[in-house]
């Protein structure tokens, strides 16, 4: 079961991004631009936001700071309770 709050569900995001990284050969060394989808967006979000990203970065190397990175505020994702999407790209040599 997800997290129901954004900085659980930021870091699940994350370790969900990590999986998928990691099974086309890649790390987050690799990602060149990050993208972020938030529903409800506000600024007052960013700390929950960022809780969520300094409590998995060290486990999945994640570097601080992210590499270039968006954050686009949304009215709702594929389903009502889903807070945070993440889009990864990444560069293989």
């Amino acid at each position: 079961m997800a997290p129901d709050d954004l900085a659980g569900q930021v870091a699940q995001a994350l370790r969900n991004t990590h999986a998928g990284l990691l099974s086309a050969g890649a790390g987050f060394g690799d990602v060149v631009r990050l993208t972020f989808y938030v529903t409800g967006w506000s600024p007052d979000k960013i700390e929950a936001f960022m809780t969520g990203v300094t409590a998995v970065a060290e486990d999945i190397d994640l570097p601080l700071p992210m590499p270039p990175s968006s954050l686009i505020g949304v009215d709702y994702l594929f389903e009502r309770d889903v807070l945070v999407e993440v889009e990864a790209t990444a560069v293989l040599d």
